[in-house]
C-alpha cells in the first residue's frame, strides 16, 4: 500500500510510538499546529505509559507496532523508542505504506541506516529524521554566516558537550546504556551536536577518537573526545562527557576562521557568546536577539521541526531532514565509534 501525497483536504494524522521521555516534546509540537495536524494513535509496551498518554490525548492505545499498524489510519508514524530498535520498526512501518519520523539517532549501526532508506524508497513513503537544533535561531545565524563565506578560510572548529547523566537516569530503563538499543555519549547525548560538524562546517575527511567509560555502570562511555579535519582544510575537536559536576554546564560551538570568530554557548548552544567578523552584515545586527533562555537541553525547535514535516506531507516543502540527511550524522557516528575501538584514523565517506 503506497501513500496518498499531497495531504491536502484534510488534517495529517500522526501515530507515535514509544511514550517516554522524548514523546512530550513531540506531543507538544503537533498540538502548536493542532490546525493542520492530530494525533490519532499511541503505542508502548509499558501498561502504565500507555494509559496515560490514551487518557491525556483521548486517542486509540496499542500495547504492541503490529496492532497500530494492522488498525490506524494515521499518514504517518513517530518513532520515539529506544535507538536501537528504530530500523526494524521503520520497514516495518514503510512496508505498510506509512511514512516515518524517527528521532535520533536514526539507528546505531551503519547498515541498519541504510536499511532504512532503502525500505522506504522502496515503499515510496518518506523518511523523517529529527534534528531540531537546525531550527535554533542561534545556529541559524552561524550556518548563514558560513554559507555567505563571511570567515573566509576556517581555521579551527571546536564542540563541546558538558552535561551530567547520573546513574538513576541509566537504571531508569533497561535499554538505556547499551550498544544494541541505545549507544553512549556520542550516539545519544551528543548526536545532534555531532550533526553540526558536517551541516555547519562541511564534509568530514577523518576522525580519531577516544571513548570511556569512566564513572557509570554502563556499557556505553560516558566520556569521550576526537580531533577533527575537514576537506577544507579545517581542524576541530569534540568533547563530550556525561559526568559534569553538578549539573548540565556548556553545549557549545566555536568557529575561528581568517576574517571571523563565533563562539555559541549556553547550555546548549542558546547563547551567542562571541560575533567578530571583519566585514560588517545585517546579520550582525540580529545576533543578540537571536539568544534564548532555555531550561531543556532540547531546545525549542520540534514545532519548526513538525512545521517542516507537515509541509512536506502536504506537498508544499522539501523535507529538512530526510533519511539521506540522517545518513550524514550517523556514518560520523559509527566513524568515531570505528577509531575509538581499534585505536586508528578513520577516512569518510565509510562506503563508495
Amino acid at each position: 500500500m503506497k501513500p496518498n501525497l499531497p495531504i491536502m483536504d484534510r488534517k495529517v494524522r500522526f501515530a507515535l510510538v514509544g511514550c517516554g521521555r522524548i514523546s512530550a516534546n513531540h506531543f507538544a509540537a503537533i498540538e502548536k499546529h493542532s490546525d493542520r495536524c492530530e494525533l490519532v494513535d499511541v503505542c508502548d509496551t509499558d501498561p502504565a505509559a500507555l494509559l496515560l498518554a490514551i487518557d491525556k490525548y483521548r486517542v486509540q492505545g496499542h500495547d504492541n507496532l503490529g496492532s497500530l499498524l494492522a488498525t490506524s489510519n494515521a499518514d504517518c508514524v513517530i518513532l520515539t523508542t529506544p535507538s536501537g530498535l528504530h530500523s526494524s520498526q521503520t520497514i516495518e512501518i514503510a512496508l505498510a505504506g506509512k511514512h516515518v519520523i524517527t528521532e535520533k539517532p536514526m539507528a546505531t549501526r551503519w547498515q541498519d541506516g541504510l536499511k532504512m532508506v532503502e525500505a522506504c524508497d522502496r515503499a515510496g513513503t518518506k523518511l523523517f529524521v529529527v534534528k531540531q537544533n537546525r531550527f535554533n535561531p542561534t545556529l541559524l545565524l552561524l550556518k548563514r554566516a558560513v554559507e555567505q563565506k563571511r570567515f573566509g578560510k576556517i581555521f579551527s572548529v571546536a564542540l563541546n558537550v558538558f552535561w551530567t547523566r547520573p546513574q538513576e537516569y541509566y537504571d531508569s530503563a533497561p535499554w538505556r546504556g547499551t550498544w544494541e538499543f541505545d549507544g553512549g555519549a556520542f550516539m545519544n547525548q551528543a548526536s545532534h551536536y555531532i550533526d553540526l560538524l558536517d551541516w555547519i562546517i562541511g564534509p568530514v575527511e577523518s576522525v580519531m577518537a577516544y571513548t570511556g567509560t569512566l564513572a557509570r555502570d554502563i556499557e556505553v562511555e560516558d566520556t569521550g573526545v576526537a580531533a577533527i579535519r575537514w576537506r577544507n582544510g579545517a581542524m576541530g575537536t569534540l568533547n563530550v562527557t556525561m559526568l559534569t559536576y553538578p549539573k548540565n554546564m556548556e553545549g557549545s560551538i566555536t568557529v575561528l576562521g581568517e576574517k571571523g570568530s563565533v563562539r555559541i554557548g549556553g547550555v546548549a548552544v542558546n547563547d551567542i557568546q562571541t560575533w567578530e567578523f571583519i566585514e560588517p552584515h545585517q546579520d550582525d545586527e540580529l545576533f543578540k536577539s537571536a539568544s534564548y533562555e532555555t531550561t531543556s537541553v532540547y531546545g525549542f525547535g520540534h514545532p519548526r521541526y513538525y512545521n517542516n514535516v507537515i509541509n512536506t506531507l502536504r506537498g508544499e516543502a522539501l523535507a529538512n531532514t530526510d533519511g539521506r540527511e540522517g545518513l550524514k550524522s550517523l556514518e560520523l557516528l559509527i566513524a568515531l565509534y570505528l577509531s575509538a575501538r581499534d585505536g586508528k584514523r578513520i577516512a569518510l565517506p565509510l562506503e563508495y
